[in-house]
């Protein structure tokens, strides 16, 4: 699998593709509304990406950047083959992976100055503390996060961050990150996690990860996620996900689709150990009303953007 994440102009979004996926989606591209795909690195970096537009019939751009506007190449290819290897290429890291395509320089333009943030020192520390603490959570991408940024302190006829501003503060605290997760070894609690919840997917159990906004929401909208086989669900929601990334533990919340206290307990108890199979501590006495509490927790969630 390439360490790369595909996004498609139809929405889709594919994390961590094999070399024959990347090959089918750059074949699949053309038709109204499915014409481009973008690949970006994981973790995702500012201005680091190759992407591609294909309409039925005409030939493919292909244009990649690396690191900032005035790094911005373009090639014109009559065929999906060179395509697929020079993405390939990109994608594995291959040195000379585009040499066999003539490239251009894209004239984007000068790169405008973003001005410093108007802010109090107390504003500006509320902003990046809330800024830090959805970026420790490790589920949002850099473009959420300077929406993030953007929209934190707008008030009534106020709005202090520009759009341009939130992306220079998302982008700063998300190389910090970045560098912060490069010294991390072997697999993580949060990583423990995925891969307890791709157990229970697997065995019937709907399993979502940092699901909605809060419960009440989670809980009316775990059905519509659920498969003509789930059995039951576990999920937990982004206040959830806060709290485990201010080392307060994580609280999941699980039932039956049936509704039963029996089906629901059942659901708990091959929740809990599929948790523990993986070595994650589980703290759950059995009652259907009851959350399933897993602490502690060292989240250190890598990021993918």
């Amino acid at each position: 699998m390439f360490e790369i994440v595909v996004k498609t102009e139809n929405r889709e979004r594919h994390v961590r593709v094999s070399a024959e996926d990347l090959a089918d989606l750059v074949r699949r591209i053309g038709a109204d509304g499915d014409r481009f795909l973008v690949v970006q690195r994981v973790p995702d970096l500012p201005d680091v990406f190759t992407q591609v537009w294909h309409e039925s019939g005409g030939d493919y751009t292909l244009e990649h950047r690396d690191g900032a506007a005035d790094r911005h190449y373009r090639a014109r290819v009559d065929g999906p083959e060179a395509v697929i290897a020079a993405m390939t290429g990109w994608a594995g890291r291959t040195p000379g992976w585009g040499s066999a395509l003539v490239w251009s320089l894209v004239d984007m333009g000068p790169a405008g100055a973003v001005p410093p943030l108007d802010l109090d020192e107390g504003e500006r520390e509320e902003l990046e503390k809330r800024v830090r603490e959805v970026l420790v959570g490790g589920y949002a991408s850099r473009a959420e996060l300077a929406e993030l940024a953007e929209e934190y302190l707008v008030t009534e006829g106020r709005r202090p961050v520009s759009r341009e501003q939130g992306v220079a503060l998302a982008d700063r605290m998300w190389l910090e990150r970045v560098a912060e997760q490069a010294g991390w070894q072997d697999e993580t609690d949060p990583e423990r996690l995925t891969r307890a919840f791709a157990a229970l997917q697997e065995a019937g159990i709907t399993a979502r990860e940092n699901f909605t906004c809060c419960r009440s929401c989670g809980q009316s909208e775990i059905g519509g996620e659920a498969g003509l086989d789930s059995r039951g669900f576990v999920y937990f929601h982004s206040q959830c996900t806060d709290s485990a990334a201010a080392g307060s533990g994580l609280m999941l919340f699980h039932g039956g689709f049936d509704g039963s206290p029996e089906t629901t307990a059942a659901i708990g108890d091959e929740v809990v150990a599929s948790l523990e199979a993986v070595g994650l501590a589980v703290d759950w006495d059995r009652d259907p009303g009851r959350a399933i509490a897993v602490a502690p927790l060292d989240w250190r969630r890598r990021l993918v953007g």
